[in-house]
């Protein structure tokens, strides 16, 4: 029996190998995806760390000259031409008496909240602007004899014991978020063409008359399709270690790096998971009635990992869903990224639970192919 499930899984594993369009298909997502995410974290990272002057327009700046020039400290300043962002802040003509007479000067932010690429000026001027409220308050209480420190009523220090590479946060989500997606996304093409394919071929026929029982070729195919899938994850891995290292993560006081350690947990943690998706695909590509069809139900199922791996990326799964499958692997490697204990617990379970999905989808693929409607597409 294993001589003949070796000689199947060969055979699958040439005839695989043989469609270079398949194969390339779901390798491009791993060697493309960390180069994109690495150009997109440079962007956002720039943008959150940026300190560049940020121009816009101050309306009666005569009014508070003393507040105009503590923006300008900050560098916002009063600006015009095609580099002023479309927010206005309007100072009240009346200002300069209101500050005389101890009382709160009306200031106006005019800007659209719902512009994402003004949000982030509109929160810095608001930093700004809160600051100066404060130390302006703080003079007065002086001015008055009154210590500011009376306001303050319970002193709070935060001991931060975060290391730098525990501070990713979002960003360790995504990376273990395209890692996970490798798996299903590398053997998507070749699931489809190995048995949607093959039956339009008229090969699978020619299969199934052989003296072999219908799991084990389900079983070789699926174990050649994992190969593949974990051929995936190995080009992500290694692309991702040089792409993220190229990423200016220090700019926000944390780094991501995919050493050798995480290379190893990656592909151990990712086996069972290549075995699941590899199955999983095959049975819904059974099926389908055409090969058009089960692109269309393949990609469909390419959800369910995609919303399990957002769900634990967003920190908005409860605690029995970090049970599951995809959300507790992918927990268990932000974890190992984060320097943190690993859910060992969850992690030992959801390999478990994806095993027996292995087993379950590849002993149904193979009574599917006991029916001359699948097989013969009726």
């Amino acid at each position: 029996m294993i001589r003949l499930f070796n000689t199947l899984f060969r055979k699958e594993l040439l005839d695989a190998s043989r469609d270079k369009r398949s194969v390339m298909a779901g390798l491009y997502y791993a060697l493309g995806t960390p180069i994109l995410m690495c150009l997109l974290f440079s962007v956002l990272l720039k943008q959150l760390s940026s300190t560049d002057e940020l121009q816009i327009t101050i309306e009666n700046a005569e009014a508070a000259p003393a507040l105009v020039h503590y923006l300008a400290s900050k560098e916002i300043n009063h600006g015009e031409g095609d580099k002023v962002k479309a927010i206005r802040l309007q100072l009240s003509t009346d200002f300069q008496q209101s500050m005389q007479q101890g009382r709160p000067a009306v200031v106006i932010i005019d800007a659209d909240r719902s512009n994402d690429r003004l949000q982030s000026a509109i929160r810095r001027l608001e930093r700004a602007l809160s600051q100066y409220s404060s130390e302006v308050a703080h003079l007065r209480l002086l001015a008055r004899g009154i210590d500011p420190n009376l306001l303050q009523a319970i002193d709070v220090q935060m001991h931060d014991q975060a290391t730098p590479d525990s501070r990713g946060g979002m960003f360790l989500g995504v990376a273990t978020l395209s890692i996970i997606l490798t798996l299903f996304y590398a053997a998507m093409n070749l699931a489809i063409d190995t048995s949607a394919g093959e039956r339009e071929r008229n090969s699978l026929t020619l299969l199934l008359s052989q003296p072999l029982s219908s799991l084990q070729l389900v079983l070789a195919k699926v174990v050649a399709i994992s190969c593949f899938s974990m051929a995936g994850l190995l080009l992500i891995l290694v692309v991702s270690k040089f792409a993220y290292g190229m990423v200016p993560w220090q700019q926000l006081g944390f780094s991501i790096s995919l050493n050798l350690d995480f290379m190893l947990f990656a592909i151990l943690v990712g086996l069972p998971l290549a075995l699941m998706s590899a199955s999983l695909q095959v049975m819904v590509s059974f099926m389908a009635k055409s090969f058009k069809e089960a692109q269309t139900y393949v990609t469909l199922v390419l959800f369910v990992p995609l919303v399990l791996s957002m769900v634990t990326t967003y920190n908005i799964a409860d605690d029995y869903l970090q049970w599951l499958p995809i959300a507790a692997q992918q927990q268990a490697m932000i974890a190992f990224l984060k320097g943190a204990a690993i859910p060992v617990p969850q992690l030992m379970v959801s390999s478990v639970i994806t095993l027996l999905i292995f087993g379950v989808c590849s002993y149904a693929s193979s009574r599917l192919l006991k029916s001359e409607k699948v097989v013969f597409s009726l």
